[in-house]
């Protein structure tokens, strides 16, 4: 659609857009005075519209008018948010800045907008200081405090073990006991969980105090010690990311075992798959999955994947409503068990636990992604990831005390503990809606929670604004919005902003191999619409041009001064320094040098970490995503190889040769897109019913993969492209569907 230029805007469209004539005219008064202030198409123009004339109760389309008509001339990546001086320097980033600045970065400091490029430039230059500072700032305890922060190590074997060099050597350190310690963040009584079930919407919240979760915490703690399992053991979680499920996480931890993240929405041979890679010797789980008045088999799924000792606990109330295998314990059963502890005082009743202080390397957590011979990644964290997760939290979406964050997610996904660490570590309260997140029960909950930092996925912004079920709730407390997991579509975020009258949308990519991001936005930059604005502190990104080598590198957008004419765009895969905090340094079922470090290039001594995603970095400065650059997709904010997919896509139909499983953009941003093509055996006749063949693929998809594929749809080919090497190209198939859907706008 062509939109106006603001300053030929009059009455009679805004009238057009449904809105009555009177506040038509109050609103192009309103709109004049801008105009007259700061111009027809400056950044300040957008930033006065969207503080002081939008509202979320207007349609849609005028926010549209305004922010398309402000920028019509102004060229790509059009600033969507500007931060304000008086707002930076009330950040986390900003107070340190004001108060170390100029220890930082000398006499060039001025002031935390001025200079949050110099200071991520500092953050990977000198991160023994950076890291120093932001351990100190979240109040980090060891139980033995390390060496140093970080250990170069120069030989071979060293590089192998700990690529990039050492983080936190000799420290011993428990990552639940710092969530749930006393420090200057907090006080027993601050809230430290909130949630809200679906269908009790009109009902009060439900909170725990901090004195409580330690109480809860503790008590699981306890009863796990009487299972008898060795330490260090594998402790498997498959049940929905409610409040007892963060318990649980939180338990396994402090008792020095190790928690094994399954997703709620995996299969039976997915189950068992990550119980085997784990070697896991018990594991959570509920009864069934509330969602919607409906209750979804979870148990049975277990019991199906031949899983060890399960503990189930119930989705309502406190009886199980499933009939257990022999040995298997009812969570009312399993907490009795606690009472038997040695760690229980007999005589008052009080119930303590003393954390397993463990080597900073030690596991914590194994978290699983999908490769691309199509066996998922077992990956561990160690006691050190979480420190990334929290201080990404820190300074990228500015978490505080005070803060309540809520992420729809799992504890399956690095964004379920990601949810804990970030939260308690910073001292804000997590909140959680145990239902769907698509309905307005959970917009309310937002509201009634007074969410001040709300994370989401695409798919997620996409469903509200097609339903429009955040109308009439206030979200006025929000602070920010982040955002992962899938490529976004500007439009819809200018939407989702302007829910919250234009609070910035931090994008944020990471792995879970990383623990939190390598880039994101920040509330010291200016944010454009489904852009980065920023590596993630402490972390370089390189860009690789089709003859391996990185193209010339920017560190930060500075979009209110002119691009400097030697940082180049580009756009290519993309690698990253292997200098950062609580990456992954093995994997569990492959050889992770070989995963990530075999064949790529070397730069100032260091060879790049691959990463696997296609990056573009535009002229402005920003990066933009564009999928994976390999065979593995991202589907709804799940990476999967093409391959898991084609196994099970080439049995379904006697009449199919082979398939090849395509992620595709859709036109104009957003989520990738399942797209089969299909190859039949016999090219002569005609191909079956295409739409009848897509259903039969979206069913075995979600029994056998994950219910939450969908095939977008199946196209026939006559043969696959293939190498000398007979690999098939999928990248060229890729492209040839994104020009496909290009020319048909899909």
């Amino acid at each position: 659609m062509v939109y106006k230029s603001l300053d030929q805007i009059c009455v009679s469209d805004i009238t057009e857009l449904g809105i009555p004539t009177d506040v038509s005219k109050q609103l192009h008064k309103l709109l004049s005075e801008i105009l007259l202030k700061h111009g027809k198409d400056t950044v300040q123009t957008w930033n006065d519209i969207s503080k002081n004339l939008l509202n979320p109760n207007l349609p849609f389309s005028l926010h549209q008018l305004m922010y398309y008509g402000c920028y019509k001339d102004f060229g790509p990546d059009p600033p969507a948010w500007i931060p304000d001086l008086q707002g930076a320097i009330s950040t986390n980033v900003g107070k340190i800045l004001e108060r170390r600045g100029r220890e930082f970065l000398g006499s060039k400091y001025k002031n935390p907008i001025s200079n949050f490029s110099d200071f991520h430039e500092f953050s990977v230059s000198k991160p023994e200081v950076y890291w120093q500072m932001v351990l100190d700032e979240m109040n980090i305890s060891f139980s033995v405090p390390p060496i140093c922060i970080f250990r170069e190590h120069p030989t071979e074997e060293g590089r192998l073990s700990y690529p990039g060099g050492q983080w936190l050597p000799g420290a011993f350190f428990n990552s639940a006991e710092n969530c749930l310690a006393l420090n200057g963040k907090r006080c027993l009584d601050n809230i430290a969980v909130i949630w809200r079930d679906e269908g009790d919407d009109n009902l009060p919240l439900h909170q725990m105090t901090l004195k409580e979760l330690q109480e809860e915490v503790c008590l699981v703690a306890n009863a796990l010690y009487t299972l008898g399992l060795d330490k260090g053991s594998a402790i498997a979680i498959d049940m929905p990311m409610n409040v007892t499920a963060v318990i649980i996480y939180l338990a396994i931890v402090l008792a020095g075992f190790v928690v094994v993240s399954i997703a709620d929405s995996f299969a039976a041979r997915e189950i068992s798959t990550r119980l085997t890679s784990s070697n896991a010797k018990a594991i959570f789980t509920q009864d069934f999955i509330i969602r919607g008045g409906k209750s979804l088999p979870l148990y049975s799924r277990v019991v199906d994947a031949e899983s060890p000792l399960a503990i189930v606990v119930p989705s309502r109330g406190c009886s199980i409503s499933v009939e257990l295998r022999d040995d298997d314990l009812a969570w009312p059963t399993f907490v009795e068990r606690a009472k038997y502890s040695k760690y229980v005082s007999h005589e008052s009743g009080n119930i303590g636990f003393t954390a397993v202080g463990q080597p900073i390397e030690a596991f914590s957590n194994i978290l699983f992604s999908s490769g691309t011979t199509g066996e998922p990644k077992a990956i561990p964290w160690t006691h050190a990831t979480p420190l990334k997760a929290a201080a990404d939290a820190w300074c990228h979406m500015d978490v505080r005390k005070g803060d309540v964050v809520v992420w729809p997610t799992n504890l399956g996904w690095m964004m379920g503990p990601w949810l804990v660490y970030a939260s308690l570590l910073n001292g804000a309260s997590i909140a959680l809606y145990n239902g769907s997140p698509l309905g307005s029960g959970f917009c309310k909950f937002v509201q009634d929670a007074k969410v001040t930092m709300l994370g989401v996925v695409p798919s997620v912004v996409r469903a509200w604004k097609n339903s429009n079920c955040t109308y009439g709730f206030d979200w006025s407390a929000i602070r920010c919005f982040s955002s992962t997991g899938e490529a976004s579509n500007a439009d819809e975020y200018l939407w989702l902003m302007g829910r919250a009258q234009y609070k910035p949308v931090i994008e944020y990519c990471g792995g879970t191999e990383i623990g939190g991001g390598f880039v994101s936005g920040s509330l010291l930059q200016p944010q454009s619409l489904a852009a980065f604005s920023t590596p993630a502190m402490g972390c370089t990104l390189y860009i690789l041009a089709e003859d391996g080598n990185p193209i010339n590198y920017r560190s930060a957008v500075d979009i209110l001064s002119e691009p400097q004419p030697h940082n180049a765009p580009g756009i290519g895969e993309l690698a990253l320094d292997p200098r950062m905090l609580g990456a992954s340094n093995t994997l569990l079922n492959a050889q992770h040098h070989d995963v990530y470090f075999k064949g790529m290039p070397i730069v100032n001594g260091k060879v790049l970490r691959k990463h696997g995603d296609e990056f573009e970095r535009t002229f402005a400065g920003y990066y933009k995503a564009h999928g994976r650059a390999d065979d593995t997709m991202n589907l709804g904010g799940i990476k999967i190889s093409s391959i898991e997919i084609e196994r099970i896509c080439n049995s379904v139909d006697d009449t199919i040769l082979e398939t090849a499983a395509i992620g595709v953009p859709t036109f104009g941003g957003g989520p990738e897109r399942l797209v089969i093509i299909a190859v039949f055996k016999d090219i002569k006749n005609a191909a079956p019913n295409l739409n009848q063949l897509r259903t039969v693929f979206n069913s075995s998809l979600q029994q056998k993969l994950n219910p939450l594929f969908k095939v977008s749809y199946v196209m026939p080919m006559a043969a696959l492209p293939r190498t000398a090497s007979n690999k098939v190209m999928r990248r060229v198939l890729r492209q040839q569907l994104v020009q496909h859907n290009r020319e048909a706008k899909l």
